[in-house]
């Protein structure tokens, strides 16, 4: 089941491909037709005062060892490095009780998906809280992704404010057909903003569930080697024991 799971959540962050650039070609087209924003200068300007929210992916299941506990402690120390009234969101029970005791201020609880098909949903769900609440200036995700050694490491991704580096790379890059978009009034940014944002939460929340049912498919493995090892040295023993009454 776990390696099952692995496979569909791989899958879907690889269909999110090409929708994301085509989000990101209108985003180019959206920078190219004006300057950044004054909401956007001010934020570059003072990112140290802003409001912080951030989005903290854990687990429910069992199999995972420290998985919840690692991403947890990770977004506590990110958060505390940040000036900024944090307002944190948990997708997962435990990983919220972990936070609270640390004092953060939880403002929002999610279920941990059980499928892909669950993860869309829960998208919605955060993209309604986090507007709901008052769309902070910096909106940061924290979540474990998948590692070669460990199997999985703690990881975060700034949001917001939109990265300069970025918006200057879609900004050259070039339109794919001879006719120039013309952008008509700003709902058509923000409505491009909301998908990136969908994109890159999608993105996260599947690369942690990913990465949580390789480390349990991992552990089950060991536990097969485990009791493959004791049934073969038990076995040996009961051999010795019986020659020995012989």
């Amino acid at each position: 089941l776990a390696a099952s799971s692995i496979g569909q959540y791989e899958k879907s962050v690889g269909a999110l491909g090409d929708y994301c650039r085509t989000v990101e070609l209108g985003l180019g087209a959206c920078f190219r037709a004006s300057e950044p924003s004054a909401a956007m200068t001010k934020r570059n300007e003072k990112p140290d005062t802003s409001p912080i929210g951030a989005i903290v992916f854990g687990s429910n299941q069992g199999l995972v060892g420290q998985f919840k506990d690692v991403v947890a402690d990770y977004a506590v120390t990110k958060t505390k490095t940040i000036k900024g009234n944090a307002k944190v969101c948990a997708v997962c029970e435990r990983v919220h009780s972990r936070l609270v005791d640390s004092g953060l201020s939880v403002k929002g609880l999610f279920s941990v998906p059980n499928s892909v098909k669950g993860i869309t949903p829960l998208v919605g769900q955060i993209l309604e809280e986090y507007e709901k609440q008052g769309e902070s200036e910096q909106l940061f995700l924290f979540y474990n992704q998948s590692s070669a050694g460990s199997l999985y490491s703690p990881a975060d991704q700034r949001l917001l404010p939109l990265d300069e580096t970025w918006r200057k790379k879609l900004v050259k890059a070039p339109w794919p057909s001879r006719q120039v978009p013309e952008i008509i009034g700003t709902s058509t940014f923000r409505a491009l903003i909301r998908e990136y944002l969908f994109i890159s939460i999608f993105k996260s929340c599947a690369e942690s569930l990913a990465s949580e049912n390789a480390y349990r498919l991992a552990a089950m493995q060991r536990a097969d080697k485990n009791i493959d090892d004791l049934l073969e040295d038990l076995t040996s023993k009961s051999n010795h024991l019986r020659q020995s009454r012989i």
